[in-house]
Parts: structure tokens; C-alpha cells; sequence
């Protein structure tokens, strides 16, 4: 495919190695000839306002994609095939710009201009045009690009376009490995203080299991590989509000560490002081790495927060190559409109990124604190990403805690809720 544009800029050959490349499975190359582009033969876009010779596939340009900075831009929706769109224009063979609207989604370029936050300081998705809009609960991009690749295939028939696989991606967030064991005398006195429990003895004495300890149940789950799983774990070296996690340096926490490395792919899951204190960062990765036994370039934020360009530029220079942190820690849905990995573009410096972003879509702790649903009622929405998902041939990530899958009565129904959900995905 060859695309005509005035300028070739760094945010153009970002959003058509995305496209291209990524999606349709096609090599692309870009011109500023336009002679050159005039006289080619084969494919090609004109992804501009002059006037094109032979056989064109003709896309007016929104300037985004020629723009440097961040300014406030007109995301006015209007439907198209179905879906909602942005960046309107006429004269073309496309409804819209889907370079810079995908490229507006994908880079999270609403993120980087000023807006209020939620309550744990994080970018609150109502600011979001997907929630606005309301297609916070679709894979625009993908919907986008299965016209787009249509449109494409009109005019150039011969064109060979890659059918994509879809991938189910489960993964865990291991934020308090156990409820009662584990947490030392200081913090069982003060627990059992606060909360006299028969059970906590129970399990102290080694009589009851831990009502977080579900990793039997999903060794088993995962027994096979037919869904490699990845584990993300918590490992900050002191307590605070939001890291409560087991000491790493607990035996049997370093073991369980250690387990989970030899049959599954382990992450980091780097704690609330590590996104004050970046330089904790680089300690608990080298703690994760000498307790697994592995290199260690996957990563996922705790409680989902992060500052776009800060943390992310923070995971680059820690070695990271993949983060699993794309999506809101207050409601499910597609946060960057896409069930797509694909690379971080940092507008700060307007430069293509080795960042892998893959986004999830559902989290367990968002349908159950956050959408007030119980197991019974999830079910229906896991599955539904699942199938919006599937349907696209995307990647669907879901985020499940330990905690949930296990006994603890105040999770009652989501562990069979979950047993259920893998059956009948893979009947």
C-alpha cells in the first residue's frame, strides 16, 4: 500500500504501522512525491486535499496527524456504518479520518489535556469521549478497521489482507496472597483485635484453607495450556493504605513466587509508594526477578494508576517491554477503544515508543465495588466482552484477584461464576 501525504510525520507512520502493518497485515510505504504517488500502479491512499490520478482510495486529512503538541481538538460523533466516528470529512471514499481519530484514541490523547480526577488521583473516565458517547463498551477501532479494510477491498480486490486470531488473555493480580497466613504476629494480633474470627484461628492452626488461597484451584484451571495465564505480583518491601500485601522476603511468599514462575508468566505489579517514589520501582522489579528466577518486562499498575507520560517513561527505563495497565480501575470497558495491543506513542516528545500496551476490558473488582454486581451479574458482562472481543478477532484481557477466587464468603458465587466462564469458553 502506498500513502500519499504532503509531510510524513512520526505520528502518521505510528498510526500506519498500527493500521497496516499491525491489523490488516499488509506492507505500507509513505510518499511525499507526488508524481511518484501519481504514477504508481498498485494500492494506494491519498491521504490528502490535492487531486489524485488512476485508481485512488481518496481520505481527506484532519490535521491532527501534522500537528505537534497537545490542544484541545472538535471530537463532534456522528454515526457511521453503525458506530460512532469523529474527524468528519467529505470529498473522500471514508466516512471520517480514521488515521487521527485512532490515532486520538490510541495515543490517550484526551489524557495528556487538563481534567479532573477520581478519587485516588487517577484520569476519572468520565472525562473520556467514550463514556460520553457511549462507546466505552466497544472496540471502536477494530469496528473501524473491519469497514475500513472493506472499503479498501472495493476498490482493490486483489488486495491480500491478514485474517487475525483471536486471543483470550487471563490474567491475576496477586495484591494480598493470603488472608490470614503469612502476615507475621504484630499484624495477627492487631487483626484478630480488630476482628475476632474463629476461621483466622482455624487457619492459623492449619485445620482450615486460606480463604485467599486460590492457587490450587487455578493451577488446575490452567492445567493443560490451552489459556496461558500471567500472574502479576505484589511485592512492595513495606505496608501502607494500598500495598498490604505479604512481606517478599516471607519464605513462603518467595516460594510462591518461585512456583508461579516455573509453570507461568509472572509480572510486576508495582506499588502505590512506587508511583510516588519511582525509584522503588527498579527495587521490587529486582526483588521479582531474584525471588522467579527470571527477567521480568511485564507490568501492570497497581490500583490502575497511572500519569501519562510519567509512568509510562518509568517502565521504559526500568527494561519493561509490555504493560497490562490500559484500561479504567473504576469501570469495564475499552479505555483506549481498541482490543488490540499496540505501542505506546509518547506525545510529549512525539516519538514511537518499544512499549507494548496490551488493554483489558474487565476487571472482577470493578463489577463488584464499582457496578455493584454480584457473580450472577457479571457473568453476562464478562461474557459479552468476551464476545465483542471475539467477534473482532482482538485480544480480551480480564483482570481476576486471588482473593475472589477463593473461599471468602464476602466473594460468594465468584469462583464457580469464573469455573463456569472458562467451561463454556472452551467447550
Amino acid at each position: 500500500m502506498l500513502i500519499y501525504a504532503r509531510t510524513s510525520t512520526t505520528r502518521l507512520q505510528y498510526i500506519c504501522k498500527f493500521i497496516f502493518e499491525e491489523q490488516l497485515g499488509i506492507s505500507h510505504s509513505i510518499t511525499t512525491h507526488a508524481e511518484s504517488f501519481n504514477i504508481h500502479e498498485g494500492a494506494k491512499i491519498n491521504y490528502s486535499d490535492l487531486p489524485g490520478q488512476g485508481t485512488v482510495f481518496t481520505m481527506r486529512n484532519h490535521p491532527l496527524l501534522f500537528e505537534t503538541g497537545v490542544q484541545t481538538q472538535a471530537t463532534d460523533c456522528f454515526e457511521s456504518n453503525g458506530y460512532k466516528a469523529f474527524f468528519n470529512t467529505t470529498g473522500s471514499d471514508f466516512s471520517f479520518d480514521i488515521f487521527a481519530a485512532s490515532f486520538y484514541l490510541l495515543s490517550r490523547y484526551e489524557e495528556y489535556l487538563p481534567h479532573e480526577k477520581d478519587e485516588y488521583g487517577r484520569y476519572a473516565y468520565q472525562n473520556s469521549l467514550a463514556f460520553k458517547e457511549r462507546f466505552l463498551q466497544q472496540p471502536l477501532i477494530n469496528y473501524w478497521l473491519i469497514d475500513f479494510a472493506k472499503g479498501l477491498l472495493q476498490m482493490f480486490p486483489n488486495l491480500k489482507l491478514r485474517e487475525n486470531i483471536f486471543r483470550y488473555i487471563p490474567t491475576y493480580d496477586i495484591d494480598i496472597a493470603w488472608s490470614f497466613k503469612r502476615k507475621g504476629l504484630v499484624r495477627h494480633l492487631g487483626g484478630f483485635l480488630k476482628s475476632p474470627s474463629l476461621k483466622r484461628l482455624g487457619v492459623l492452626a492449619g485445620v482450615q484453607k486460606d480463604p485467599f488461597d486460590s492457587y490450587d484451584f487455578l493451577k488446575t484451571l490452567h492445567n493443560g495450556g490451552r489459556l496461558p495465564p500471567i500472574f502479576f505480583f505484589l511485592v512492595a518491601t513495606s505496608s501502607s493504605q494500598y500495598d498490604k500485601n505479604i512481606s517478599p522476603f516471607n519464605m513462603h511468599m518467595w516460594r510462591l513466587i518461585k512456583n508461579h514462575a516455573r509453570h507461568f508468566n509472572i509480572g510486576l505489579h508495582p506499588s502505590w509508594r512506587s508511583f510516588e517514589k519511582p525509584t522503588l520501582f527498579q527495587k521490587e522489579k529486582k526483588i521479582l526477578e531474584t525471588a522467579s528466577q527470571t527477567v521480568v518486562t511485564k507490568s501492570r499498575q497497581h490500583y490502575i494508576k497511572f500519569d501519562l507520560p510519567a509512568t509510562f517513561q518509568h517502565l521504559l527505563e526500568a527494561g519493561m517491554t509490555a504493560d497490562y495497565s490500559m484500561g479504567y480501575g473504576s469501570i469495564n470497558g475499552f479505555r483506549a477503544s481498541v482490543a488490540s495491543s499496540f505501542l505506546w506513542y509518547n506525545l510529549a516528545n512525539e516519538t514511537i515508543t518499544p512499549l507494548r500496551l496490551h488493554p483489558f476490558c474487565f476487571m472482577d473488582a470493578n463489577s463488584f465495588y464499582e457496578q455493584q454486581q454480584d457473580a450472577a451479574s457479571s457473568l453476562p458482562e464478562l461474557l459479552y466482552y468476551y464476545e465483542e472481543c471475539k467477534k473482532v478477532n482482538g485480544e480480551m484481557i480480564s483482570i481476576f484477584h486471588n482473593n475472589f477466587l477463593g473461599t471468602d464468603p464476602l466473594y460468594g458465587g465468584w469462583r464457580k461464576m469464573y469455573s463456569d466462564f472458562i467451561a463454556q469458553i472452551q467447550s
